[in-house]
């Protein structure tokens, strides 16, 4: 009887370990994304970006946004280096701080030439964290 009670916690065991490395590979693989500046975005072939987050900001050019409002199209300027830039596609709701000289995170992919975006999140103007930090102070102070 011991020995049929150790056979089932030992397979149990197997189990359980067997489905938490399961958990991590899934986990791993599939959020495993390029985390890099446009400059960086451009240094690498296209191919290899099936899945990149990217940051920068939103270009002087015009954000041509279609008739429904939903999404937007613009260019995504490095940071550091002014002068290289990628073109995005985005389909979906647009933060309302999103506008020219904003810093932003685009996730996506490319695709014909242009960085087509899954997720567009716009960086919180300091101007609002200087204004939350003072509002704490009075608050605390």
């Amino acid at each position: 009887m011991a020995k049929r009670s150790r056979s089932i916690y030992l397979v149990a065991f197997l189990l359980f370990v067997g489905g938490l490395g399961y958990m991590i590979w899934s986990g791993v693989s599939q959020n495993g994304v390029y985390f890099l500046n446009v400059s960086e975005a451009l240094a690498m072939e296209s191919k290899s970006l099936q899945s990149a987050r990217l940051f920068g900001t939103v270009a002087k050019d015009e954000i041509f946004r279609p008739s429904d409002g939903l999404g937007a199209t613009f260019k995504l300027q490095d940071a550091n280096n002014t002068d290289q830039f990628i073109q995005v596609s985005y389909k979906g709701v647009v933060p309302d701080t999103f506008d020219v000289g904003s810093e932003v995170i685009i996730e996506g992919s490319f695709q014909q030439n242009q960085f087509v975006a899954k997720t567009l999140m716009t960086k919180c103007p300091s101007k609002y964290q200087k204004e939350n930090r003072e509002k704490n102070n009075i608050k605390n102070g």
